[in-house]
């Protein structure tokens, strides 16, 4: 997985189906992970840290309703915009679907470049920074575009590994990341990383954003992790 690689996870119990979004979605350079039923879904939430889920509503023993509703009222999860697929299309379906949770609702069949194109509008949301926008917290301004950094209009040089962390950061103020998410979003997956080495780069990071004065803005909270404010 190529860091800062943003995950979809695909929740669908026709495997043909499942496949074709799991090209579809890795053509357009997501990392994908699926599940066959919402028990799975549920633990891969947990595993996998998606950004955004695409869920079917007709799933086996648990629908997609209940799943996306557990998902809403977890708090580690109720960020995660959800896109329920569903092959209801009377409006009161549609209502429903919306009420428990689900950030976007799409009827079958679908246009898989209309489908591509909300994903990738629930993960602007989501992830600003993937998307190339601005991000500002109090005097600090990140531009993902020009992977430029200022602070209190001054810049700062930030090593390419410090630029993802801080955009990490700055996506989710006042979130206590792990070391081990911040080795996922970070590094990536499948890259072999000692937790060691997250501590030595948010201390290069603090140093950069103490270069020319003003309070450390990074919270390291004891046992969890760090977090931004």
């Amino acid at each position: 997985m190529a860091a800062d690689q943003p995950t979809v996870l695909v929740v669908e119990d026709e495997a043909a189906q499942r496949e074709v979004l799991r090209y579809n979605l890795e053509t357009e350079g997501f990392r994908v992970a699926a599940a066959g039923n919402g028990e799975e879904a549920l633990v891969m939430m947990e595993e996998e840290h998606p950004d955004v889920v695409v869920l079917d509503w007709m799933l086996p023993n648990l629908s997609g309703i209940e799943v996306c509703r557990q998902l809403k009222t977890r708090s580690g999860t109720r960020s995660v915009p959800v896109i329920m697929l569903s092959a209801r299309s009377e409006e009161v379906d549609r209502v429903r679907g919306l009420e428990t949770g689900a950030d976007d609702y799409v009827v079958k069949p679908y246009s898989l470049r209309e489908l591509m194109a909300r994903v990738r509008a629930q993960l602007r949301r989501a992830r600003p920074a993937s998307a190339g926008l601005k991000l500002e917290y109090e005097d600090i301004v990140l531009d993902s575009e020009t992977h430029r950094v200022t602070r209190d209009g001054q810049e700062l040089k930030l090593g390419p590994t410090e630029f993802r962390l801080l955009s990490t950061f700055m996506e989710k103020p006042g979130r206590v990341w792990s070391r081990e998410q911040l080795l996922d979003r970070v590094w990536g997956r499948d890259i072999y990383v000692d937790t060691r080495t997250v501590d030595v780069h948010i201390g290069r990071l603090r140093k950069a954003l103490g270069a020319h004065g003003g309070t450390d803005p990074l919270r390291t909270v004891r046992g969890a992790g760090y977090a931004l404010g």
